[in-house]
């Protein structure tokens, strides 16, 4: 059963802007998802329609099987992070973590081991009595993340929960609410523009550009068979390889339901294992070609089905170098073990190891 529920969700402004654009979306129990997309892509408005800040255009959202576009945020049963930590100043660590329970009308034991659970879990019961402006961020942090979860709402919403945090902090804080969903059993949708936060904390990912949800699906599989340029483009670091070719062959259907195919790229010609879709292309067809930076591998020079370039700039990353190599003015970015790592102004020879290219069509659409 999918808990929230967002059928051909639209959001326009009175500007003439459209936030969200028919979006589609099912989040089940327990599942943790992401909307990721770069700044002004329409995810926290989402976000906020689901939780009754803001009111949808057209469409339907339902949480629990309920109907719920009509309801105010108060009756709608959420728990939302935000990402600044709107914490009230003149209560105590343990007084804000408290204060979402007494509408609830809970007694003062049941309040009390919330709050002691809870803390217990984020590692807050040492500054129970601390005021906000006593804690360093990632203690307010938590603290925000505590107030939502001490609830036992129909489902947690976060808006960037982390963006505010220096990296240490993020990788601890990702690790702790990770680690606290998988416990709730409650479904989660969290809002970022960090593939990396995203990519280690979600079930799935829901891909955004310009109010549309582009793809979604597991962090694998967004990585692996993005459906088209957009995603392919975004996912990932160092980003993929983009490079316009021309299809110039295809051969004959392989055992494994693959085929050979060449391709015009960068003044040579390149064979290689791909998806039996792109036998419904025609021979001549203009198409993109997406590798990435890690599934290059460098060869001899004159090797079969390799491309050649010049070594522009070279980025030590610790273990790996990212080289980026310039041909016919296109930038190339191949990803290689440091002690072995070629020089600036080196020629090079690199090819995709088998399996791992992707075949775009004029559409932009993966083929396959």
């Amino acid at each position: 059963m999918f808990e929230i529920r967002l059928e051909k969700l639209t959001k326009r402004f009175g500007n003439g802007l459209v936030a969200v654009d028919q979006a589609d979306l099912e989040v089940g129990h327990g599942e943790v998802m992401c909307l990721l997309g770069p700044s002004g892509c329409g995810k926290t408005t989402m976000l906020r329609m689901v939780a009754g800040l803001e009111w949808a255009t057209s469409g339907d959202i339902m949480i629990a099987g309920k109907r719920v576009n009509d309801l105010p945020a108060r009756e709608r049963n959420v728990a939302m992070a935000f990402q600044f930590y709107a914490l009230y100043p003149s209560l105590s660590v343990e007084d804000n973590l408290a204060y979402p329970l007494h509408a609830e009308n809970l007694s003062r034991a049941e309040i009390a081991s919330r709050v002691a659970r809870v803390s217990e879990a984020l590692d807050l019961t040492a500054i129970l009595k601390r005021r906000p402006h006593q804690l360093g961020e990632g203690e307010k942090q938590r603290v925000a993340v505590g107030r939502s979860i001490v609830r036992d709402p129909t489902c947690f919403l976060f808006d960037e929960p982390l963006s505010r945090l220096d990296i240490q902090l993020r990788q601890t804080m990702r690790t702790q609410i990770k680690e606290i969903l998988a416990k709730l059993e409650k479904p989660t949708v969290i809002v970022t523009h960090d593939q990396i936060e995203a990519l280690t904390m979600a079930d799935r990912i829901a891909v955004m550009q310009k109010g549309k949800v582009e793809q979604v699906a597991t962090p694998h599989e967004l990585f692996s068979r993005p459906t088209n340029l957009f995603v392919a483009s975004f996912i990932g670091t160092p980003q993929m390889n983009l490079l316009t070719a021309t299809l110039a062959d295809i051969g004959e259907p392989e055992s494994n339901g693959s085929i050979t195919a060449r391709f015009a790229v960068l003044g040579e010609t390149i064979s290689a294992l791909v998806d039996r879709g792109v036998a419904g292309l025609a021979k001549g067809s203009k198409v993109t070609l997406g590798i990435r930076p890690r599934s290059f591998e460098f060869v001899d020079r004159g090797t079969i089905d390799a491309l050649h370039a010049t070594v522009d700039l070279t980025e030590p990353m610790g273990a790996e170098t990212l080289a980026h190599l310039i041909e016919q003015g296109a930038d190339l970015r191949c990803v290689v073990q440091s002690n072995v790592a070629p020089a600036t102004g080196d020629r090079v020879a690199v090819r995709c190891k088998a399996g791992q290219l992707h075949v775009f069509n004029e559409s932009g659409n993966l083929v396959g």
